[in-house]
């Protein structure tokens, strides 16, 4: 077996539980990495991941065992419907610490993404998968997934979920659907802070954050501890400017709120307005709340936008690069298992900076050469 095929993801997953009885022809370290491999190189489904592993065979046969052979499509989605995801799950997070360094101290976007035909009937898709992932924008790397039944269930996986990472000193931004008391509470008795956004589902947070930061926008701040800070950006036939303004004087929310959310330090507002060509104008307000001590409206301003960019440099590649939403995989846990291998891939392709090319590019290069794939494989 190749020494440098040990390395990377074998390392990472050859103790994962096989679901499997004893007597198995086929090695489940062999499936996982044949299948990394086969979604590295552009494969999108099961019987893809069998017709690259047989076309790559006499390479294969270099670092892998494959005692019973490649096996087939059928084999592939067995397995990977059984197998816990939970247990995938911490060998993920425990390879992309060591690929990546340890969360904490980075900002952490928690955002959701179905798999929009990962359903059983067309007249039922309440069964599409629903996944919660992690991802820190400074090293553009998804450290975390869990899987949902749907969105609303976005509350109940987001605790597990950062339960995962290490917070130490990072900021942790969510949607309004994962503003909670209890994940605010997490988050601070880890030893991070949250970034967290206030809509209706908060009425009563939404009504009085709101109310505070509108009047006090309409006095410029007379007599208030406050922050503000705005840009403006220009590009494809739109101009777009953003203005934050931050106060850390929570006291006019309330003793009962501020007993409910742990850690509060500030609220903010972030107003996005777009001018396109034409002159047609839209402007939204949006409301924040924070555990962030003090009133620094750039620094709020970016953690948010750090949070939006989980939309283009994560939700937007995986729908465009892998197709994911395309993805009819949905046995079992097949379909979070899957997106998983796509999560592993992307990070490896964003990883590498040897090949000066986009992503799908870089998917192309590794089908073709092999090298290139196990330095991947190995980095």
């Amino acid at each position: 077996m190749d020494g440098r095929a040990t390395g990377g993801i074998l390392r990472a997953f050859r103790d994962m539980p096989d679901p499997r009885a004893a007597n198995v022809t086929h090695k489940l370290h062999d499936l996982i990495v044949i299948a990394a491999c086969a979604v590295i190189c552009g494969a999108g489904g099961w019987a893809e991941v069998e017709v690259f592993g047989n076309s790559k065979l006499a390479w294969f046969r270099t670092f892998l065992d494959l005692p019973g052979g490649v096996p087939s499509h059928d084999t592939f989605g067995r397995v990977f419907s059984r197998l816990d995801p939970d247990a995938f799950e911490r060998r993920f997070v425990a390879w992309v610490t060591a690929l990546a360094g340890p969360s904490g101290g980075r900002l952490v976007a928690v955002d959701g993404k179905a798999i929009r035909r990962s359903f059983e009937h067309a007249w039922d898709a309440s069964g599409m998968a629903h996944l919660v992932s992690a991802f820190v924008d400074a090293n553009r790397v998804v450290f975390a997934q869990v899987a949902v039944a749907g969105k609303s269930n976005e509350i109940e996986a987001i605790p597990r979920l950062l339960a995962l990472l290490d917070l130490e000193g990072a900021t942790v931004t969510v949607d309004a659907i994962g503003c909670q008391t209890e994940v605010a509470r997490q988050v601070v008795d880890a030893g991070g802070h949250y970034v967290l956004a206030v809509k209706d589902n908060q009425p009563t947070l939404h009504a009085k954050v709101r109310a505070l930061l509108d009047e006090a926008i309409l006095d410029g701040f007379d007599g208030m501890s406050h922050g503000r800070h705005a840009e403006t950006c220009g590009g494809h036939g739109r101009v777009e400017t953003r203005r934050a303004w931050v106060t850390d004087e929570v006291r006019w929310l309330g003793d009962d709120l501020l007993a409910r959310w742990p850690g509060l330090a500030a609220v903010a507002a972030i107003e996005c307005g777009r001018t396109v060509a034409g002159g047609a104008r839209s402007v939204e307000r949006r409301y924040f709340v924070t555990s962030r001590p003090g009133a620094d409206a750039a620094a709020l301003l970016a953690a948010v936008r750090g949070h939006w960019a989980v939309e283009n440099k994560l939700h937007w590649q995986l729908d465009v690069s892998f197709r994911e939403d395309e993805c009819r995989v949905r046995v079992g846990h097949g379909a979070e298992n899957l997106s998983r291998l796509r999560r592993l891939a992307l990070n490896l392709l964003k990883r590498d900076r040897s090949a000066k090319i986009g992503i799908a590019g870089k998917r192309l290069k590794a089908g073709w050469d092999e090298h290139y794939l196990l330095r991947l494989l190995t980095s």
